[in-house]
């Protein structure tokens, strides 16, 4: 009892530890690219959109070069459904309302949803092949298009005060940012591998498959960087800026977050459980953008709603398994 205990214990403090370098990771990247010159732009395409999910950019690569292909598919699809129900869900209770554009956010939601489907007509098949990962990989350069088209102004927005944020913090220069950016990905680096043989260790304890745990219980340790960022967009009236940061993060984790580590180290995968937790979350999507698309505006009826659908998501898939394949 006392080793899953303290397994549990890594779990939790490398989650914590995860998503802290993670952030330190990006604002010193960010802020070392700015001052060698990159543009706003090219920051806000690449590293502030990709920003939030370095940690599970990270369970990917580390769990499939260690041959559990399940964890990373796992973390990605659970925090997609972690996103749009909890950290959507709590931003209104936490902040109040707030107004949604509706074109735009139904813009970026077809995209995510477009994403999810993908990721389905891969898994179905029981295993990645790098072909797929890749496809899956470029698909973001459309999506990243369409979505950034579409929030340009509060992306540069966000880039601008993070830099002014980080720089007056540390007004340094760039072998400063260079060093805790350095500091920030090797603590993420660590603390993902600490998670992965966590899940590995409960797994086997537990007789309970990685797939579970990465997708109820990971998933929503590394989701908390979004709801931490988007805290902070609201309290400064950056509405979209919010909106745009869950969904396009969803995004990133339905494409490039799952393929990294499969286009690297391809693996087989357990369909049966993933199907009816992917068909779940493209229902609790639908209902979310469609309830948004309708109001919009967010309010906390819509935050408990979200959250509720969050709740329903072990039952329901598991009903939905029952229908499957029993």
């Amino acid at each position: 009892m006392l080793a899953i205990f303290l397994t549990f214990l890594i779990l939790i403090g490398s989650i914590a530890i995860l998503a802290y370098s993670s952030h330190i990771a990006v604002t010193h990247s960010a802020s070392l690219a700015a001052s060698l010159g990159l543009s706003s732009l090219v920051i806000g395409i690449t590293l502030v959109s990709i920003g939030t999910d370095i940690s599970e950019i990270l369970n990917s690569i580390i769990s499939c070069a260690l041959g559990h292909g399940d964890i990373d598919v796992g973390d990605s699809v659970g925090s997609d459904l972690a996103q749009l129900t909890i950290i959507f869900g709590l931003l209104p209770i936490i902040c109040g309302e707030f107004k949604v554009n509706k074109k735009s956010f139904l813009i970026i939601g077809a995209c995510e949803i477009l994403s999810l489907i993908l990721i389905f007509t891969i898994v179905e098949k029981g295993y990645f092949n790098r072909t797929d990962a890749l496809f899956m990989m470029l698909s973001l350069i459309f999506y990243t298009l369409v979505t950034y088209n579409v929030t340009k102004s509060d992306k540069l927005t966000q880039v601008d005060l993070m830099l002014e944020k980080n720089i007056e913090k540390q007004p340094k220069g760039k072998k400063h940012f260079l060093l805790f950016a350095i500091i920030g990905f090797f603590g993420a680096t660590l603390s993902s591998y600490l998670i992965v043989q966590s899940v590995i260790y409960l797994s086997s304890r537990f007789n309970i498959n990685e797939y579970i745990i990465s997708f109820f219980m990971v998933s929503i340790g590394t989701s908390l960087p979004e709801l931490s960022v988007n805290i902070s967009a609201l309290k400064q009236k950056h509405y979209n800026l919010a909106i745009g940061n869950i969904i396009g993060s969803c995004i990133v984790d339905s494409t490039l977050s799952i393929g990294i580590g499969q286009a690297l180290f391809p693996q087989e995968v357990s369909a049966q459980l993933i199907i009816p937790t992917i068909i779940y979350t493209l229902f609790a999507s639908l209902i979310v953008f469609i309830t948004i698309g309708k109001k919009e505006k967010m309010d906390w009826k819509s935050g408990i709603l979200f959250i509720g659908l969050y709740a329903l998501s072990f039952p329901s898939s598991l009903f939905i398994y029952n229908v499957l394949y029993l």
